[in-house]
This record gives structure tokens, C-alpha cells and sequence, in this order.
């Protein structure tokens, strides 16, 4: 029987491992600019086309390589940083692997140059899927210039499945920010299709993250600092007014390095616990500084898995820190008075008696009612006009419509109930009462044929005006509002990248919006019926939903826009409604087209059956 077990060749092993850990354009940059932080640069240049399909360019001012360095580091597993397997138990650098570079070029065309400061000329090489073509003296400055382009040109199917460019090159603002928020004492610059995302200028580490995210956050940030013997904790932590249920900024760094740990970010909650609403969520940027040996990084090829020795220690410090800088924050400040021109109240002693309490003087004989005249009811002068009755015609016959608060201007007229008999079933609204009930200002109670129908009125509204906002985005007929002063809505980079795909679709909504430049906008209209909603905090609102989705067809994002405004605009749980509130919401609710359930597929109401009330009672 013929061997059948063969080596693969070093192109087809590179491939893939490229398949780990290169993964979209954004893998290339964030293993580029680690190459040229471990490199000592202090400052780094990424310039990218089409989101980096066509082209990517990392360049660094950092020690640069030799001629021979140079076409060695694109073999797999050729690295400086380590070179022993205990090395692996303490990092100092950001890569190690040695698969990065080996990666990029089998799955890319790639150009180096490249010249260390103790050279006269510098060296420039090319590789292609892999395969070296060239590499000859040329000259250069010092550090490195990484040019990749046509990524996955070898990989059609690795290259069909990228997602939109909007897309993309979020995902390369994403990783470029995790590494700037890293390296405050770097300078790093973004450039997409010519034109500069952002520049950022060596500093501090507080103006570092307002560089990145906005000068807003800048007043929401509290310090955070302590150091024991088993690790120092460094960074900010928002202020409890700060919290938001979407596109809060969070995040860990341990040793330099970005890394996700759910176990850690429950500790950074717990801090807030009863500060902050139910379902948000405060931004923080927390750094770690560990012993090496302590941590481990080597779990997964892209290094944001990473295991702690003393997690459950470190998780308390996490929560004790945080809880004293939100507790100095809120701390009551001492109120100090100025004495100077005060009165001189004397303080009581019992034991002199030289000056006597004081008395009330007063008339134990007199009495208001003894002698008073008591009042004569003088009646108006008014005559009352023998025809009085007909002032009150009317008002037996049928109540006169009011307004509905809940409706809106342009929506199909509301359903008679004894009309859907067909579509529910005539138990759910056969003898429906016209009187409602709600019970602890959440659900609605009524009275059905089959028994008691439990509403909540929360779910109930988000249902009604997700299709009602549906229908205005299908039919692009959303009616704009005026604001007498807009408001500006500060969005980051990324933020401003997603609106751009949306504002279409927005203004379908009726949204206004305007670019003022530097990632502010301004809010000139809104969706009529919004009126008493924050415009900032909505458009932030919907455009950190739509970030979260990734996918940007028209279905999705009319179903993610119209889901987000609905959750925003719905009357809360707690508000206290009247009976013809009530009757207005259960009308318009088995007017929808799915009366069950909520769009997120939560249930709307449930019937407490006439048979398990009598058993109950029974």
C-alpha cells in the first residue's frame, strides 16, 4: 500500500495559517503598526484605498532591518521577539508568532523598504502570493514602508466575501484606535482614499482618547489609579450621567496589548450597580499592568484572548478602584461659611441663670366666638335664564372623540376589534370590556370572552410604531419637523462612517441632518410625534444600532431603524395611562400585522384563562 501522508509546501501552509490570522484588511494594518510599535517607532503612517482592497501602507520611523533581516522576516516563523519556548511565558512585545508578514504575502503582493539608521542605503523587496520576485539596494529613510496590495487575489472566495468598503474601513478605524489608545507617545495618522481620518499627536493618555473619541468625553471621565504587589491598574472610567445603552466606548488593555474579558468587565458594572439605568452601560478605558509571566497570550492567533494567574484578586481590585473613584466623585464637598459680618448667637448653658427664657404674654379669656355676628349668605345677583336646559343639550349622547395621543397623522384609520374576529379568533375579542385596567403602571388589564388578557403597554407601543415607522420608510413619506435651534451631535469616526451608509434612509424618517466637519453634525429636523426626545441622544442612538448589525441592505436597515426609533420613542414602563389611552393602544395593536409579538420577538400579552381563574377562586 503507497504512503498517502505528504508535506505541504511552505505557500499552501501559509495560506493557511493566513486564514487565522489574517482575516480582512483590518488584520493587516492592526499586525503592521505591532510590527512597527515593537520596532521603537514613534511615528506611524497608515494610508489605505478602498477600504483596503486595492492598497494598505504602514509607515514607521523605527529601527528599520537589514538586507538579510529583511527577505528572512517573511518566512513562517522567523521573529526577533522570542527565541526559546520560555520566552513565550514572558512577553515584552506585541507580536511573537512569527506568522504575520508570512501570512500577509501569501495571500497578497507586498513591498518593503526598508534601512537601518547605521546604514548608508536601505533595501526594497517584493513578494507575490508568497513567491519572491525581487529584492535590490535602493535608497531610503529609516524604518519601514509595508505596501500590500489586491489582498486575497490568490483567495476569491476569501476576497468575494468582504463586506461593503463603509464596512471595512470601520473595521481598520476600529483596529487602528485600539493601538493609538495604547501608545499615547506615539504618533499615528489615518489616511483613507487621500484624505486624513485622523491625526494624532504625541501626549498624554487623557488627550489621547479625547483625540480619538471627541472632546465631549472629556468631561465624563474619572481617573482611575491604584498599585499592589500583584498588579498596577491605570485609565478612566466614566461618570454615571455618562452611561448609554448603545455605542458606550469600553476598553481593556493589559501590558500594552487590547484584549476582551467579560469576566473583568462585569467587575467595572458592578461599580455602578443602582447608579446607572437597567440596560446601560458606562464607557471606561482601563490598563493593566501585569508581570509577564503572569499572563498568558499565546491562546488564540489574534491575541485578545488572554488568561490571567491571579484573575479572581485582580477582579476585586478592578471593583474597589472603580467604586472609590465614582465614591471621590460624588463625594459631598464640605461646606465652609464665611464668619465675618454674622450674628453672635450665643450657645445655651443651663447654668446661668442671670438671663431668664422668655414668656408668651396672652389672654386666657378671650374667645373669637363670643361675641361675633355670624355671616349672612348674600347670593350674586345673577338671574339664571329659565332656558338653562338647553345649555346642556349634547352631553347625553355620545362622548365627543378625543384626541389620541397615541396615534399617528398619517396612519390607516384604527380597526373595529369586532372586525379582526377572522385573524385572532373571537376568544381574544368577542365582549372585549370597554373598561381597562393597569396594574402597576405596565400592563394593561381587560376583560376578553376567554378570560383576563394581560398587555404590556411598552411592547404593545413599540409594535404599533415599528410599523408605522415601516410604513414610512417603504413609502419614504416620513414627515420632517423643524427644530427652532438645532442641536449638534458629536459622533466618532467610526459613528460618522455609519451615518454616511444610513443618512438616506434617515431622512426618509424625517431626520435633518448636516455636516459641519470634524465629526459634528447638526440636527435641523426630526420625525414629527418625537417631540420631548433628546435629538442627540436618539441620533447616537440609532446610528450606534446600525454600527452593531454590520450588514447594510435596504430591508435591514429600514428594520434596524425603525426597531431603534420605535424602542425610543415608546412610553416607558411605570407611565400611568388613562382609559382612553388604553383603548387606543389595544385598538391600534390588533390593527398590526403581528399582534403576538414585539419585532426583537418578545411577547406582547397573555390571557389568564376563565377556567384557571375559577380553579384559583374555586
Amino acid at each position: 500500500m503507497s504512503d498517502i501522508i505528504q508535506l505541504l509546501p511552505d505557500s499552501v501552509a501559509n495560506q493557511i495559517a493566513a486564514g487565522e490570522v489574517i482575516q480582512r484588511p483590518a488584520s493587516v494594518i492592526k499586525e503592521l503598526m505591532e510590527n512597527s510599535v515593537d520596532a521603537g517607532a514613534k511615528t506611524i503612517h497608515v494610508l489605505v484605498v478602498d477600504a483596503g482592497r486595492t492598497s494598505i501602507q504602514v509607515i514607521d520611523d523605527g529601527k528599520g532591518m537589514s538586507e538579510t533581516d529583511a527577505r528572512l522576516a517573511f518566512e513562517r516563523h522567523a521573529t526577533s521577539k522570542i527565541s526559546q519556548a520560555s520566552d513565550l511565558f514572558s512577553l515584552h512585545t506585541m507580536g511573537f508568532r512569527g506568522e504575520a508578514l508570512a501570512s500577509i504575502a501569501a495571500v497578497a503582493q507586498v513591498e518593503l523598504t526598508t534601512r537601518q539608521e547605521t546604514e548608508d542605503l536601505g533595501t526594497t523587496l517584493s513578494i507575490s502570493g508568497s513567491r519572491f520576485v525581487s529584492q535590490e539596494p535602493c535608497s531610503a529613510p529609516v524604518g519601514s514602508n509595508f505596501k500590500v496590495e489586491n489582498l486575497f487575489f490568490n483567495v476569491p472566495a476569501r476576497r468575494k466575501f468582504l463586506k461593503s468598503n463603509s464596512t471595512e474601513l470601520a473595521n481598520i478605524v476600529t483596529a487602528f484606535q485600539r493601538i493609538a489608545l495604547v501608545y499615547p507617545e506615539i504618533t499615528f495618522t489615518l489616511h483613507s482614499n487621500g484624505a486624513e481620518l485622523f491625526n494624532l499627536r504625541a501626549g498624554g493618555l487623557r488627550q489621547r482618547i479625547v483625540d480619538v473619541f471627541g472632546k465631549r468625553l472629556n468631561q465624563d471621565l474619572l481617573p482611575v489609579d491604584v498599585d499592589t504587589t500583584i498588579c498596577r491598574i491605570t485609565g478612566f472610567v466614566g461618570k454615571p450621567e455618562s452611561a448609554k445603552k448603545k455605542g458606550t466606548h469600553q476598553y481593556f488593555f493589559v501590558n500594552g496589548r487590547y484584549m476582551k474579558h467579560p469576566y473583568f468587565h462585569k467587575a467595572v458594572q458592578s461599580a455602578f450597580e443602582r447608579l446607572v439605568p437597567t440596560g446601560e452601560q458606562v464607557p471606561y478605558f482601563i490598563y493593566f499592568h501585569v508581570p509577564a509571566e503572569d499572563i498568558d497570550v499565546n491562546i488564540h492567533p489574534v491575541k485578545t484572548e488572554i488568561k490571567f494567574e491571579n484573575e479572581q484578586p485582580i477582579w476585586q481590585i478592578l471593583s474597589a478602584v472603580v467604586k472609590e473613584a465614582v465614591g471621590l466623585f460624588n463625594d459631598v464637598p464640605s461646606i465652609d461659611f464665611d464668619p465675618n459680618g454674622s450674628p453672635d448667637i450665643p450657645v445655651f448653658n443651663p447654668e446661668k441663670t442671670d438671663s431668664p427664657m422668655p414668656k408668651v404674654q396672652y389672654n386666657p379669656q378671650y374667645n373669637p366666638f363670643r361675641d361675633s355676628t355670624p355671616r349672612q349668605y348674600q347670593p350674586h345677583n345673577r338671574s339664571v335664564p329659565d332656558d338653562w336646559e338647553e345649555l346642556y343639550e349634547g352631553l347625553r349622547s355620545e362622548k365627543t372623540p378625543q384626541k389620541d395621543l397615541f396615534s399617528n397623522p398619517d396612519s390607516a384609520p384604527e380597526q373595529p376589534m369586532e372586525n379582526l374576529q377572522a385573524d385572532l379568533g373571537a376568544e381574544m375579542i368577542e365582549e372585549k370590556s370597554p373598561v381597562h385596567y393597569q396594574y402597576k403602571g405596565s400592563y394593561i388589564m381587560t376583560a376578553v370572552k376567554s378570560g383576563l388578557m394581560i398587555i404590556d403597554q411598552s411592547r404593545a407601543h413599540v409594535r404599533i410604531l415599528y410599523e408605522y415607522y415601516q410604513r414610512q420608510l417603504q413609502g419614504r413619506t416620513g414627515v420632517s419637523q423643524k427644530m427652532l435651534f438645532p442641536e449638534v451631535v458629536h459622533l466618532s469616526m467610526t459613528d460618522g462612517l455609519t451615518l454616511q451608509k444610513v443618512m438616506p434612509e434617515m431622512e426618509a424618517l424625517g431626520f435633518e441632518l448636516s455636516d459641519l466637519g470634524g465629526g459634528d453634525y447638526a440636527v435641523n429636523g426630526m420625525p414629527g410625534g418625537l417631540e420631548g426626545l433628546n435629538p442627540v441622544e436618539l441620533v447616537e442612538h440609532l446610528v450606534s444600532t446600525a454600527a452593531e448589525q454590520g450588514q447594510f441592505s435596504a430591508d435591514e436597515i429600514h428594520h434596524t431603524l425603525a426597531l431603534s426609533l420605535a424602542r425610543h420613542a415608546a412610553i416607558p414602563q411605570g407611565q400611568v395611562l388613562g382609559n382612553e389611552e388604553m383603548e387606543s393602544i389595544v385598538n391600534q395593536l390588533f390593527a398590526c400585522s403581528n399582534v403576538n409579538y414585539t419585532p426583537d420577538g418578545k411577547t406582547i400579552f397573555a390571557i389568564l384563562p376563565q377556567q384557571e381563574i375559577d380553579h384559583l377562586l374555586g
